[in-house]
């Protein structure tokens, strides 16, 4: 039995890894794959069989896996932001919740006979959509900006509502699983949430103010926070059955509109804990499913699914934009855009197996049909969203924008550059500093690491197609080229060369990834640019025509300058690269970096020109 459990354990940690890697490659949510393997290996093959491979500890080891997911979505809601959305989407989080939800429950009670609490506990566990869903699809999709930040706000902000609302509704149901009088029941229920919000709220400050305080080492802040989150879903629930999964709920909002509280690093911790962790548990609920209850569901589930897709969803984006200015188009391809995802599969599968405890036989078929919503969703809006954002003519045009590495001066001035020539850029940076002078620039920034997962969900990178690493980091220039090489495609990544002009040697070279270009030329580094800019110099753009020719710019300015981008007439832009240079034609613009001392010298063999022109 040990080698059996130590086979399986491995087997599903070889499955996660796969899944994500499958996700990545063909752009896709990773949960649609790991649900699949799931099946696969469970009722499928019989290869994994949780209920007898981990027998009591499985219940324990879902509660905890949930627990950490709720905890890391209400780590995204920030009060701040909530204020600043834009009234659509507050609608959409809030009244447009509850009308998903009402249509979703009554669907669920007529077309399947599903008591009315287990309906609206349906209801609840589907209205949420979430960003590990959302913007793997929008990068695929393409829409509009307006349209893309939309989407992705609400993905964001419904996360954790939606979470609080499932809890509540399970609370409320189990609050009255002893047939107890309506009174005892409210009473339940209120005791419930008392010690869920007391808990949840001492727990978030507690921490808040370690780390606030710097009371831990750095090193210890993931494994902390890891360890209280359990602890404080342990403790709720000893003083309330159920109250832990609100407990932690309210301790990651609380922690996240605490002030001065680092919690870029917990958010980040959870890239490598999914993997592990919730990754696998997906595959674990996946395997519990059993043919019979797809087959027991028949067309009413699919039904049901119709229903979310085609009903619940539009008039929940038509209360939300009810008197706004949005066109019909944008209308409709919102009505369409709604994948369901982590916290749905998780939560369903958790409410399920206690509701089973309680009695309540129907529950089993949660899971499924769960399951079939967040299949159905991701596999049909993936395939259509995108030729239906064009057909509507919401859909963005070849994206030509730029993601630049690195917001030190001269990635700056570079960005302002390609602003005036109308490409989208954004600005990545981890120095504050440096993104605070962005900002001031009128630039469009994201600080943080451009390699963490909170960058996968809150980076917007609809209308960028090219990456520029300016960053003097080389490693974390490699970095980004290897991550965002899926997103952008060969032939799109451009890096400093990051030799430096007295470290040239082989040995110490750092081998950029298959398929990035060497930027500007060879001997052109971070430091080179750096001094220049120190020293006034600034990025002008010089035409090319029949009477000024490359040939006569490359005269002029005396091999001086660096020449970064060239621009055809019909807008193409060209980075130059190192031993691949551009060749410009009568009508197209060059960009260069322009010492001031060769402005100084072409102005004053420009008035000797003149003066001589003159006698």
């Amino acid at each position: 039995m040990y080698e059996e459990i130590l086979i399986t354990l491995t087997g599903i940690g070889l499955l996660s890894i796969a899944c994500q890697w499958i996700a990545w490659w063909v752009k896709l949510p990773a949960i649609l794959f790991l649900l699949l393997a799931g099946i696969v290996a469970g009722p499928l093959t019989g290869w994994l069989q949780p209920d007898r491979i981990f027998a009591d500890l499985l219940f324990p080891m879902v509660s905890l896996a949930v627990a950490v997911i709720l905890f890391e979505g209400s780590l995204t809601l920030k009060m701040d932001e909530i204020r600043g959305l834009t009234t659509i989407v507050r609608r959409l989080v809030t009244v447009g919740v509850l009308v998903s939800w009402f249509i979703i429950g009554l669907t669920t009670h007529w077309v399947l006979g599903f008591s009315w609490e287990l309906s609206f506990l349906f209801g609840a566990l589907v209205v949420v959509t979430g960003p590990t869903v959302i913007v793997p699809m929008l990068r695929t999709v393409r829409p509009t900006a307006r349209i893309a930040n939309i989407l992705r706000w609400e993905g964001i902000v419904i996360d954790p509502i939606g979470a609080i609302l499932a809890v509540l509704v399970f609370e409320f149901i189990i609050s009255g699983a002893g047939g107890g009088a309506l009174g005892h029941t409210l009473l339940i229920f209120g005791k419930t949430l008392m010690i869920g919000l007391l808990t949840g709220a001492v727990g978030g400050y507690v921490l808040g103010v370690i780390l606030r305080n710097h009371w831990l080492p750095e090193y210890l802040h993931n494994v902390a926070a890891l360890t209280l989150v359990f602890g404080i879903f342990t403790l709720s629930n000893h003083g309330q059955e159920e109250s832990g999964l609100l407990a932690v709920t309210v301790m990651g909002m609380l922690l996240a509109n605490m002030k001065r509280v680092p919690v870029e690093n917990i958010l980040d911790f959870k890239e490598s804990l999914s993997v592990l962790l919730i990754s696998g548990l997906f595959i674990i609920l996946a395997a519990r499913t059993e043919f019979s209850q797809f087959a027991e569901l028949g067309l009413q589930g699919l039904i049901v699914f119709v229903v979310i897709q085609f009903i619940a969803r539009p008039a929940k984006v038509l209360t939300a934009t009810w008197g706004s200015s949005l066109p019909w188009q944008e209308r409709a391809l919102l009505s369409w855009i709604a994948p369901r995802g982590i916290v749905a599969a998780a939560v369903a599968a958790l409410f399920a197996l206690k509701l089973q405890q309680h009695g309540y036989e129907q529950a089993a078929l949660l899971v499924p049909l769960t399951f079939m919503v967040i299949i159905g969703t991701v596999v049909l809006q993936s395939a259509t969203s995108r030729p239906i954002a064009r057909w509507l003519g919401v859909a963005e045009p070849e994206a030509k924008g730029f993601l630049i590495i690195g917001a030190n001066p001269f990635a700056r001035a570079v960005a302002r550059a390609l602003n005036d020539k109308d490409y989208r850029t954004t600005v990545v940076d981890s120095s504050w500093e440096y993104i605070r002078a962005a900002s001031m620039d009128g630039l469009n920034t994201y600080y943080g690491n451009p390699v963490s997962e909170h960058a996968d969900r809150h980076l917007d990178l609809v209308g960028i197609g090219q990456l520029l690493a300016l960053s003097p980091r080389s490693e974390l220039n490699a970095l980004s080229t290897l991550r965002y090489r899926g997103e952008f495609g060969g032939g799109s990544l451009f890096v400093l060369n990051p030799a430096s002009e007295q470290d040239t040697t082989e040995k110490r070279k750092f081998t950029m990834p298959k398929g990035t270009e060497i930027l500007f030329d060879v001997d052109v580094n971070y430091t080179r640019l750096a001094e220049m800019m120190l020293n006034g110099a600034e990025i002008r753009s010089t035409n090319i025509t029949e009477k000024f020719a490359m040939s006569d710019y490359n005269k002029k300015y005396y091999g001086r300058s660096v020449p970064l981008f060239a621009i055809n007439p019909k807008g193409r832009i060209y980075p130059f690269v190192a031993g691949e240079q551009p060749n410009p034609l009568p009508g197209w613009t060059i960009m260069a970096l322009v010492p001031k001392v060769v402005e100084k010298l072409n102005n004053k063999d420009a008035n000797l020109q003149e003066e001589n022109e003159h006698g």
